[in-house]
């Protein structure tokens, strides 16, 4: 039995695709596929694909992906080739042990992570806003240009800003010299992680699949492998020679050493030695050594660790100097040296041996 509607009530609205026939004939249907009644019970909504419509996303994630990767890559293969020159130059050493590589591995991995998150936040991602501003004009088209274009505006803003607000803590401006090479290096640094960004915005933006951050990361890691095989070749097959700092004995420690500033010390094979205006870094109590003439005779020793000569202790009383001299150089040209100021700073003071060539 049919149920009637009582007198009072309100007729439901027929729904849209359950119109009559058009005027040819033809049934219309709906796209939307509507005839969700309240006694359906879903109460979800269509979302805008299903209505016909097609979302156009700007690829700001995929973009900021593919820079960190970039970014990282290019810090892995940059640190292994400076590890490789290291290696054939007089350095401090490195890290010895499995658990302390490991460690310093991971520590520089993670600080790759978040530098190239925060390079990408402040550089790389407003170099590609620029372009996309830039070619928004009538006669332009986005591209890899524009985007290379950017690049260096940016990287000069970035040294503007960074620069002068070292310059102000320091009150001492830089020489243009040296901000224009940091302009070239972060310009360089910027522009592959700049071009393979807009690479990967630009494919999602153009409804394309885009795997550009696994892409980069892939092919990151084949160059860092290439890198090093070839830099284990080199040196495995003697091409080039891991540094050693050069081993001396008393005799060959003994003799004249300079500073090139006109101070001197001679060290005489019985321990004797004998001062000449050589730089006595005094502590001034405000932070900073300040060197002091000393002249006048007193000791010195050699410094033994590991069954070889390390360096020499020098005292002379006279101007209350006592410092320990570490060796470095080579065997055809040796030095000693000491740190001056905070330690860690990398300041040295420097002596090389004055060597009498025979005719």
């Amino acid at each position: 039995m049919t149920q009637q509607a009582g007198p009072g009530a309100v007729p439901k609205a027929a729904p849209a695709d359950a119109k009559a026939e058009s005027g040819d004939g033809a049934e219309a249907v709906s796209r939307t596929g509507a005839g969700t009644g309240s006694g359906s019970g879903s109460g979800s909504e269509e979302t805008p694909r299903a209505q016909g419509h097609v979302m156009h996303p700007d690829g700001f994630g995929a973009a900021f992906c593919a820079s960190m990767a970039g970014l990282c890559a290019e810090v892995a293969v940059a640190g292994t080739l400076g590890v490789l020159v290291m290696l054939s130059r007089e350095h401090e050493g490195l890290p010895h042990g499995l658990m302390m590589i490991a460690a310093v591995v991971f520590v520089v991995a993670l600080l790759s992570v978040l530098v190239s998150g925060f390079v990408t936040a402040v550089a790389v991602m407003p170099a590609l806003a620029l372009a996309r501003r830039v070619t928004r004009r009538p006669g332009r088209r986005e591209g890899p240009l524009w985007n290379a274009a950017a690049v260096p505006v940016v990287s000069a803003v970035a040294v503007a800003v960074f620069g002068g607000v070292s310059a102000l803590g320091s009150l001492s401006p830089a020489s243009p010299v040296k901000y224009l090479l940091w302009w070239a290096s972060l310009t360089a640094a910027l522009l592959p992680a700049t071009l393979i960004a807009g690479a990967a915005g630009r494919r999602v933006r153009e409804g394309r699949a885009t795997r550009m951050a696994r892409r980069v990361s892939r092919d990151g890691a084949l160059a860092w492998l290439a890198v090093g095989a070839v830099g284990a070749a080199v040196y495995g097959t003697g091409l080039v020679s891991v540094y050693q700092p050069p081993r001396f004995d008393t005799e060959q420690l003994a003799g004249t050493w300079t500073d090139g500033r006109g101070g001197t010390v001679r060290l005489a094979e019985d321990g004797a030695a004998v001062a000449d205006g050589l730089d006595n870094y005094v502590w001034d109590g405000t932070g900073k050594d300040r060197p002091t003439d000393c002249d006048g005779a007193g000791t010195w020793k050699p410094v033994k660790g590991g069954g070889k000569i390390e360096g020499m202790s020098l005292r002379i009383g006279s101007c209350e100097l006592k410092r320990n001299w570490s060796v470095s150089g080579t065997a055809k040209e040796p030095r000693l040296y000491h740190e001056i100021g905070k330690p860690g700073s990398g300041k040295r003071y420097v002596l090389t041996k004055i060597v009498k060539h025979k005719k």
